[in-house]
């Protein structure tokens, strides 16, 4: 008697389908198996830098390998993230995305290098920093409305940023937009010149990353007019957000997060996403980044991809209408 069972179509399938899960589990269960490498699309020693290597040496403790960060500069934050956007989606190559690379750099380039939203897997959160909209002391401007009203009174009114199309730059001409206040960009080539422009009232406003201005706030120097986030900075905690003086379209926070290639397996993002919820969970992580003047901010990856989209939507029709260029 022969016993032999044919298997039907269904069974047949389902043999199929068991066998490439087998197959396909141990890859993901082995990962990581090597170090893995962050890119950070700035010079060392800048708060991406030091926030990488923060968030680097907690993954790498968590994933059970080393996390080394790699920087690679240039082309507003470009030459990064194009490396990035064309690593293969093994879960060996990420990004300490930020709004330059993201949502700057691309759009303003003649030939946009990559898709901001569809190149990328934005996996996890990791903080946000404000700018700080101030002025200089001989300017008499104390506050945000009367930076308006000085724009409006002059017919224009210069203001510094660190550099052409940088994210100072862009707010400014975002206030412009808003506000139909005549701000005028003078750009210089980073944040030191200008601080000392500003301070000497060659230019009377200025718009940066909050960091590096605290101790001119509090030495008197320079008068800060509004934080650009919809809540005050640990910082500077007596100054207003820009949200308490009536302009919600000005919210504008540097947001930093983790991104990888597109299509990264689902499994790994989630496990990514959890670990660095985790990571800025740790009150000496958090600490280290109100330092830097960065508040952490972990949230789901479908909602941090909503941040990028929505950054991505608003700044990239402010560089096109400003027409601003690298």
């Amino acid at each position: 008697m022969n016993t032999t069972h044919h298997p039907t179509r269904r069974g047949a399938l389902q043999l199929l389908a068991a066998g490439a899960a087998a197959f396909a589990l141990p890859a993901f269960a082995q990962w990581p198996d090597r170090p893995i490498k962050i890119i950070v699309t700035f010079p060392p020693g800048g708060s991406s830098d030091i926030l990488a290597r923060i968030v680097a040496e907690q993954l790498g403790r968590k994933l059970g390998q080393p996390v080394v960060v790699d920087n690679k500069p240039g082309a507003g934050g470009t030459i990064g993230g194009a490396l990035v956007a064309g690593a293969p989606a093994d879960g060996y190559t990420f990004m300490l995305s930020n709004t330059t690379p993201i949502a700057l750099g691309p759009f303003l380039l003649d030939k946009q290098p990559y898709d901001p939203v569809t190149a990328f897997t934005h996996i996890a959160s990791l903080g946000s920093a404000p700018l700080v909209i101030m002025a200089s002391k001989p300017s008499g401007i104390a506050s945000f409305a009367d930076m308006e009203a000085r724009a409006r009174k002059d017919g224009r009114l210069d203001f510094g940023s660190g550099g052409p199309g940088s994210i100072g730059h862009v707010h400014g001409e975002l206030i412009r937009k808003i506000t139909g206040a005549n701000l005028v960009h003078v750009p210089y080539r980073g944040g030191a010149p200008m601080t000392t422009d500003l301070i000497a009232n060659v230019i009377p406003v200025g718009i940066d990353v909050i960091t590096a201005y605290v101790p001119y706030f509090k030495g008197g120097q320079l008068t800060p007019l509004a934080v650009t986030g919809t809540a005050r900075s640990p910082l500077m905690p007596d100054v207003p957000a820009i949200v308490e003086l009536g302009q919600p379209k000005l919210v504008l926070e540097n947001f930093f997060g983790l991104s990888g290639p597109a299509k990264l397996p689902p499994e790994m993002v989630a496990k990514l996403n959890s670990a660095c919820n985790e990571v800025l969970a740790m009150p000496d992580v958090q600490k280290k980044l109100v330092d830097l003047g960065i508040v952490a901010k972990p949230e789901s990856t479908v909602r941090f991809e909503a941040i990028v989209k929505e950054q991505v939507g608003v700044l990239a029709s402010t560089v096109k209408s400003a027409g601003i260029k690298l």
